[in-house]
């Protein structure tokens, strides 16, 4: 049996999915199976996979008609058979000592999950380095503290702890018996998170960046999502569930305005995407007047005013908050015409 399952959902991934499958093939590290999860995929990324498979016995390939990324991914746990599970997206790639450096951290620190440093790459081929932990050790209360706190409270000024799952080596047996799985096709990641580490004893850290996080303008997180607020209600129900089972209501008493602001700056966002199929502005005015009128949102606004996020997205708040609608319109027309939407 394997030591670590590489679990990876792969949909339309045709341009990238080499680079991320040889990223694996040449981990220094070499007792893994890898699991690819063809998400209905209509390109060639199907056919890339059973190539692979083809030339390396560690691999397998399981074929779905397209369910969403939660639904790939929980494909791929109940496939998996190793002690230790990783996920890697299609997209992206790894440093070669990514599995074995974090292996390695668990087995000397008796650790039942590793973390490590993700590097973010822009289209233009610019990065940053994301590593929100410090090299060490966290104990169940440091988890609590440094993870689990983060996770919930502050989504609105940097630094902002990322819900990233790829940067984790996870305890399968953990996840088991939490009984674990992804729900929706949005901030899933974050959920997952928050429920892992709610049990996890002992987390080893290197701040050394391993993932290679390629921020894809095609991805779920940045093309236009139809009916964002009711999949964003339906997170918030998860969380409101986790916070009071967690006893984390009273820790954190601003967490739903704080979560709710992130998600009307990102409800924001998606109506004046790209791919949104109306393409008058004056409908989109509309439309975020609208959100500000949904109770949820309306709420956040009235409790909380945010302060020392990021220029834009300041901006976009305060102009949120003045009914600057049309302002808020020519911002985002502008940002497109850079963009070259």
């Amino acid at each position: 049996m394997a030591e670590i399952s590489v679990i990876i959902p792969v949909y339309q991934a045709e341009p990238f999915l080499k680079t991320c499958l040889d990223s694996v093939v040449h981990q220094t590290f070499e007792d893994w199976e890898l699991l690819l999860i063809d998400d209905g995929s209509r390109d060639r990324s199907g056919d890339i996979c059973e190539e692979y498979k083809a030339r390396d016995s560690r691999i397998r390939v399981f074929h779905q008609a397209n369910a969403g990324v939660s639904a790939a991914r929980n494909r791929g746990l109940s496939e998996a058979a190793a002690p230790h599970v990783a996920f890697l997206d299609a997209d992206d790639s790894w440093e070669p000592e990514m599995l074995e450096t974090l292996l390695t951290l668990c087995r000397e620190h008796n650790a039942d999950t590793a973390a490590c440093g993700v590097t973010l790459w822009e289209a233009d081929g610019s990065s940053r380095t994301e590593a929100p932990l410090k090299a060490g050790t966290l104990d169940a209360a440091g988890i609590r503290q440094q993870i689990l706190l983060p996770l919930m409270g502050q989504r609105l000024c940097p630094p902002i702890f990322n819900g990233y799952i790829v940067r984790y080596l996870f305890d399968r047996q953990r996840l088991e018996t939490e009984k674990l799985r992804f729900y929706g096709g949005y901030l899933e990641d974050e959920l997952f998170l928050l429920e892992y580490f709610r049990t996890a004893e002992r987390v080893a850290v290197t701040e050394k960046s391993l993932y290679h996080y390629m921020q894809n303008p095609a991805s779920a997180t940045h093309r236009y999502m139809k009916d964002f607020p009711g999949v964003f209600r339906a997170f918030m129900e998860r969380k409101t569930a986790f916070a009071e089972k967690a006893g984390l209501t009273e820790i954190t008493p601003d967490w739903r305005e704080n979560s709710q602001w992130a998600g009307l700056l990102i409800a924001v966002g998606n109506v004046y995407a790209p791919g949104n199929p109306d393409p008058a502005y004056a409908a989109k005015r509309r439309e975020v007047k609208a959100l500000c009128a949904l109770p949820e949102y309306r709420s956040c606004m009235e409790k909380l005013r945010p302060v020392h996020m990021g220029r834009r997205k300041q901006l976009v708040a305060e102009l949120l908050l003045r009914r600057q609608f049309r302002l808020l319109g020519l911002l985002y027309r502008v940002k497109n015409a850079k963009r070259g939407a």
